[in-house]
């Protein structure tokens, strides 16, 4: 091979070296390694099954590993204001806007809704059941029938609060009250095995009734019951490090047509009822 022949030949080896590389870059871009995102959120959403149908389909459609951490409202709200978290899936409304008004959150949108319940003891000492809200609260607190508070800080504690605050009462430390400091599913848990009455979100009790015979819906429907779920990123400029991109795809994600009729049929093959439910504009 004379010299020229052999200058070709490197040059065509270096050009075809070269294409491969750009080929195997192009494709590797295409497909990318996944990024990673961390949801902070309550319980309820991890405990009534929602995440397991929303989180894969997030994943699948956007290339994102997400690492969820289910804790009490209060929690995830506290990862947000330190930047520990992406982006926020919470039920506690006014705790929220705080954290807007700090500026340690941004775009935040309402998901959906459910409400809370009063579950009790099948044979009611108190004599609840059919009664508002305030009433059973009251009989509860003159009977010293037994009351299981998650003592959490989380968004369903927080509405536990509200509502003795309503009715003028602070049963805390009495004997009667008896704060657990887990989340819904232990706190449900311990109610029926102690024979107490507890504040529930609707869903999480929907999905644990199979294992809580004992307990049974005493107090639904009232207005103050609504429990509202807003989804929000952790704000970039406050907090650098979180992963701007993934969260305010998780925000669309959350708030898309697609995903809302998802939302809608979750719990009503398994329970016969939608465990959330949407707002309608």
């Amino acid at each position: 091979m004379n010299l020229k022949n052999l200058y070709v030949s490197s040059l065509i080896a270096t050009i075809l070296i070269l294409l491969s590389a750009c080929s195997s870059a192009s494709g590797s871009t295409a497909k990318g390694a996944p990024t990673n995102l961390i949801l902070a959120t309550t319980t309820s959403t991890q405990d009534s099954g929602l995440l397991d149908v929303l989180i894969p389909a997030f994943e699948k459609e956007n290339n994102i590993n997400v690492k969820t951490i289910a804790v009490g409202t209060g929690q995830a709200l506290e990862m947000g204001k330190k930047g520990e978290a992406d982006v926020l899936l919470v039920h506690a409304p006014e705790a929220e806007q705080e954290l807007i008004d700090s500026n340690d959150a941004i775009n935040r949108k309402r998901v959906m809704y459910n409400d809370f319940i009063m579950a009790g003891p099948k044979e009611d000492p108190a004599k609840i059941s059919g009664l508002e809200m305030a009433k059973a609260l009251k009989k509860i607190n003159e009977r010293k029938s037994l009351f299981v508070s998650r003592g959490d800080d989380s968004g369903t504690h927080k509405k536990e609060l509200e509502l003795w605050k309503n009715v003028d009462l602070q049963p805390f430390g009495a004997d009667f009250y008896f704060e657990t400091g887990q989340g819904m599913v232990n706190t449900l848990r311990v109610a029926a095995e102690k024979r107490g009455y507890v504040l529930t979100d609707r869903a999480t009790y929907l999905a644990q009734q199979n294992q809580l015979t004992d307990l049974m819906i005493m107090v639904e429907g009232d207005g103050e019951l609504l429990n509202v779920y807003h989804v929000m990123q952790v704000n970039p400029e406050t907090h650098p490090k979180v992963n701007e991109e993934a969260a305010k795809l998780f925000v669309e994600f959350m708030t898309s047509e697609k995903t809302q009729e998802m939302i809608q049929q979750c719990g009503v093959e398994e329970f016969g009822e939608q465990l959330f439910f949407l707002f309608s504009e």
